[in-house]
């Protein structure tokens, strides 16, 4: 293409070509400040789904925002400190949010599936297995799977501590093309951007390493669990499979449309 390099060229066509895409979405860009799920943006997330799978994209969804469902249909004030309190939270919120999901999938058409995993299911090779080959089936009946950790019976030998590396296992299990994660932020920088304005955002990471993850930090938001830290680990996962990912804003899920367009305003990790 005209103006381009052939780094860039390589990654547009790898994005243009990309057909079974995981889409990971945080609870930080599924909420309000409030906590309470931002129903309007998870309707514009679905219509945009819906439209990517009419153009014979298989689509997979990795969905955060169990616990803050939880918490609002308990009417707490605040996040339970205790385990078994998120626990109990994760419950009652995943099947809030498997009814909202169903109820703004349905106009389109578009048949969802819930699946919930723990991380032993990535190290039992039977499990392992059985989890890929129910992918690729609800794929193959034209489902949308939306994904979340089964943080109901999770304990910290099972967790995957965290969405972000739970999408990059499920970006290996369903052999995806790519990995978007949707956050709070357009992209990785060069420093913290919330202190720092001279931050410059990252445009291409071949391979992470130490150097980036230097710069990633550690924490999330109050909402969220995950970080830039996370993120990087998750891209490191999902590059050890071959499944590039791009770190993008979560405001306005149309941005994936550009994304499979070739056109990206976040971070490509990974290789071309």
């Amino acid at each position: 293409m005209p103006g381009m390099d052939c780094k860039e060229y390589l990654e547009v066509e790898r994005l243009k070509s990309a057909s079974r895409v995981v889409v990971k979405i945080g609870t930080a860009s599924l909420t309000y400040d409030t906590g309470r799920l931002n129903i309007g943006r998870i309707e514009r997330l679905s219509a945009v789904l819906s439209d990517m799978c009419n153009m014979c994209k298989e689509l997979i969804l990795v969905s955060s925002g169990a616990v803050s469902a939880g918490v609002a249909k308990l009417g707490l004030a605040e996040r339970p400190d205790s385990v078994s309190g998120r626990q109990a939270c994760a419950a009652v919120g995943q099947a809030e949010l498997m009814q909202l999901y169903e109820r703004v999938f349905a106009p389109y058409g578009r048949k969802i599936a819930q699946v919930l995993l723990t991380r032993d299911v990535i190290s039992d090779p039977q499990r392992r297995a059985n989890a890929e080959a129910t992918f690729g089936t609800l794929l193959g009946y034209g489902c949308l799977p939306i994904v979340n950790e089964n943080d109901t019976v999770s304990s910290d030998e099972i967790r995957f501590s965290g969405n972000d590396i739970l999408s990059a296992y499920v970006a290996c299990l369903c052999k995806a093309d790519l990995l978007v994660n949707f956050t709070d932020f357009d992209g990785m920088y060069d420093a913290d951007p919330r202190k720092n304005p001279d931050a410059r955002k990252i445009r291409h990471i071949p391979e992470v390493t130490e150097r980036e993850l230097a710069f990633a930090g550690d924490a999330g938001s109050e909402r969220g669990t995950g970080g830039m830290f996370a993120k990087l680990e998750a891209a490191r996962i999902a590059a050890e499979c071959g499944v590039p990912m791009v770190i993008c804003a979560g405001a306005d899920p149309a941005i994936l449309r550009d994304i499979l367009d070739g056109r990206v305003t976040g971070t490509y990790i990974g290789p071309l």
